[in-house]
């Protein structure tokens, strides 16, 4: 039995990956966008994809029978209709939000959860003023969320708690894996913890420390390597005997030294040189085709994990 059906408003770089996300988990994804060349645009991207992800096991059912999921629309009308979830998706701008979420609440179903991929925009100033305001949250992926299983549900103060539970069912039952906040803040959990890395990486780097590289060594050969399958407070529960406290007791001390800076300026001189440093690596034109690289390592990445829940347990 297919899933119920969702739109997805928008169909760029973000949607056509919900698209995917949403069809091998059987639903009917109808896929909408003012560009009207952008629907079957994404509609191709899937159709090059799935094969990619059916011949890696990341996905339960054929390319061919997700694919056939997928279908571009004419209109907002036609990719609502009968909608159970809307992914918007639409360009990163308070007031093109504003005025699709009008757009969707006006037309979708009464039953209809309305969410956002904003990754920086709060769901209360986007829901605002809206009849319908106790169904729209955000729902930020990490982009490709095909490959990328964890997802920001960010409630409005006047959002629906059993609305927010349906929509963390409906994406784990798709194979994400949900982060479900109690209430909404700048950034989001993903942002904010990535903006703290971010500032302490251009203050090693600007300060003379180290070169981008060499901090870019010690992330993806040293601390991604136990964050890719357990997260920072179970890797601190595991680095002392006793578990995390007793971690917290013998090293807290040292990492409050490290924060009393103001954060670092991540302009001017210092991102002259991190993008000289990047572009001498890995050239402007051939950024798409690295990442393509990315997007297969890290199928190969989900892929093995798969495997390893499979043989070694979760």
């Amino acid at each position: 039995m297919m899933a119920a059906p969702v739109a997805c408003v928008g169909a760029g770089l973000i949607g056509r990956g919900w698209a995917i996300v949403f069809a091998r988990a059987g639903h009917e994804v109808r896929l909408w966008d003012e560009n009207p060349g952008a629907p079957a645009a994404a509609r191709d991207f899937a159709a090059k994809m799935l094969p990619e992800l059916e011949s890696q096991g990341l996905i339960d059912c054929t390319a061919e029978d997700a694919l056939g999921r997928i279908h571009p629309v004419a209109t907002l009308e036609e990719a609502l209709d009968g909608a159970e979830h809307v992914q918007e998706s639409t360009f990163e701008e308070i007031g093109v939000k504003r005025a699709i979420f009008a757009r969707l609440d006006a037309i979708a179903g009464p039953e209809t959860v309305l969410a956002s991929s904003s990754s920086a925009l709060l769901p209360s100033a986007i829901s605002e003023g809206l009849e319908g305001h106790h169904r729209v949250m955000v729902n930020h992926p990490i982009n490709p969320a095909y490959l990328i299983p964890a997802a920001e549900l960010v409630p409005a103060p006047w959002t629906d708690p059993a609305l927010m539970e349906r929509t963390a069912n409906m994406l784990r039952s798709a194979g994400m894996r949900p982060i479900v906040m109690q209430k909404e803040i700048d950034g989001f959990v993903m942002n904010r913890m990535q903006g703290a890395l971010l500032h302490e990486a251009f203050r090693l780097v600007a300060d003379g420390y180290a070169s981008a590289e060499d901090v870019d060594i010690g992330l993806r050969e040293g601390l991604a390597l136990r964050w890719s399958f357990i997260g920072p407070f179970e890797t601190i529960d595991l680095n002392a005997p006793e578990g995390i406290r007793q971690y917290v007791e013998r090293y807290a001390g040292i990492y409050d030294g490290l924060s009393d800076q103001p954060a670092a300026d991540w302009r001017g001189p210092v991102l002259d040189s991190i993008e000289a440093e990047r572009r001498a690596a890995l050239p402007a034109q051939a950024l798409a085709e690295r990442q393509a690289w990315r997007d297969r390592r890290l199928m190969a990445l989900a892929a093995h994990k798969r495997r390893a829940t499979d043989e070694i347990g979760d």
